[in-house]
């Protein structure tokens, strides 16, 4: 998936809700603590500024960080030959409720 230049259009939000593995619930009893990945190509390999916002991966929002870390290593792996490809897991449970900073 690629950010669309408005990432906060409404079509954007149907496309991601209707991937089956985004923002599905916890059906083993476990609290629910969403996590996104994305990545992109950076600028410089010291920093985290993306070269191109209108080309960042957001690869989709995964009810636990285990889940978020597999597809995070598997696209971290897949792009292993561009030095300057990071992905990354941003806890959105942590920006939802922030007395959840020790989960």
């Amino acid at each position: 998936m690629r950010l669309a230049k408005e990432p906060f259009l409404v079509p954007r939000r149907i496309e991601l809700a209707a991937n089956p593995r985004v923002i599905r619930m916890q059906n083993d009893g476990r609290k629910q603590l969403l996590h996104l990945v994305f990545g992109g190509e950076l600028v410089d390999l010291e920093g985290t500024e993306f070269r191109d916002l209108d080309n960042i991966d957001i690869v989709g929002v995964f009810p636990d960080y285990e889940s978020a870390r597999q597809a995070w290593k598997a696209k971290a792996l897949a792009t292993v030959d561009n030095a300057h490809m990071r992905y990354f897991v941003a806890h959105l449970h942590r920006l939802l409720d922030p007395s959840e900073m020790g989960e």
